[in-house]
């Protein structure tokens, strides 16, 4: 796969469903310097943590045996709100002029969440997606990672 080239001024997001790097090259396409603008993080601890209440349990009609529930994954559901969370952020980004063109970096399913929740005015200034997982990568080798591309 290749991607544009990430030229002198592009912002880059590298996300994951808790954490997020806002980046700008200010180097240019071939010797990159990413610099960091922004770092978001959640706090989402795994679901066992985060439930109040044993999962449930349901009678069978048929016989009398009882089946537990399913519990709510709380850790999935905070993922999904910070992809929400961040689709605003570059939407105020954006709207303020931060960036003309940016790149994001995340994994497949954060993508989706990010297209399915991203406004026009930050989907016109994508330039690239990449479905990987960088954030707890050193920013020199995320540079390394995306010229290599």
């Amino acid at each position: 796969m290749t991607i544009p080239q990430i030229d002198c001024k592009t912002w880059i997001l590298v996300a994951d469903g808790e954490k997020a790097l806002f980046l700008e090259n200010m180097g240019d396409a071939e010797l990159p310097n990413f610099q960091v603008r922004r770092v978001e993080e959640q706090n989402n601890p795994p679901s066992r943590e985060q439930g109040a209440n044993r999962p449930g349990r349901v009678y069978d009609s048929s016989t009398a045996r009882r089946s537990s529930v399913a519990d709510t994954d709380w850790h999935e559901i905070a993922k999904d709100r910070f992809a929400k969370e961040l689709s605003d952020m570059l939407y105020a980004m954006a709207h303020r002029n931060r960036f003309k063109k940016i790149a994001i970096v995340a994994p497949p399913k954060i993508l989706e969440d990010l297209r399915d929740e991203m406004h026009k005015e930050v989907a016109d200034r994508v330039v690239a997606e990449i479905a990987k997982t960088l954030t707890n990568h050193p920013i020199d080798r995320i540079e390394d990672l995306l010229v290599s591309h």
